[in-house]
């Protein structure tokens, strides 16, 4: 599969992260490190669980995404990546999560998203990157293709 990347901007360390990766930090390290090296709580640590146990991939599809690091503290403060990754049609699906509100509101999924759209179009040769966006009160979503 791809080498885990590292990418980096101004304020931000982004560690790559693929269903290999994750299936080692299970099969090697406790529940705590697991819970620090993801930055999340309880109910993160058992997303990740079930994505190890229940698996992340299928003969077409996948995902590679970032743990997000604040360069400043060196916490993990969210991830950023691609979902429903397919290889026969080259696109994939782009998320984000910040996992503290404090977090929000700075800029921070800005910042990162020149790289990681730079990331999908040549690391994994994608042809096409869709972003689903939830207007936060209301019932609609909208789809935008980068």
């Amino acid at each position: 599969m791809l080498e885990v990347q590292t990418l980096e901007t101004q304020r931000l360390r982004l560690k790559g992260v693929t269903p290999e990766i994750i299936h080692q930090l299970f099969q090697k390290c406790s529940k705590t490190e697991m819970i620090s090296f993801f930055g999340t709580d309880e109910s993160g640590y058992q997303r990740y669980h079930l994505m190890h146990e229940k698996g992340m991939t299928t003969y077409n599809q996948s995902l590679y995404f970032f743990v997000l690091f604040d360069k400043e503290s060196q916490q993990a403060i969210g991830e950023y990546g691609f979902h429903t990754w397919n290889f026969t049609h080259r696109r994939a699906e782009l998320f984000y999560n910040i996992h503290e509100q404090a977090n929000r509101g700075k800029g921070l999924m800005k910042e990162a998203l020149a790289k990681i759209i730079d990331f999908g179009f040549k690391e994994l040769q994608l042809h096409r990157i869709q972003a689903y966006c939830r207007i936060q009160y209301g019932f609609s979503s909208t789809s935008t293709s980068l």
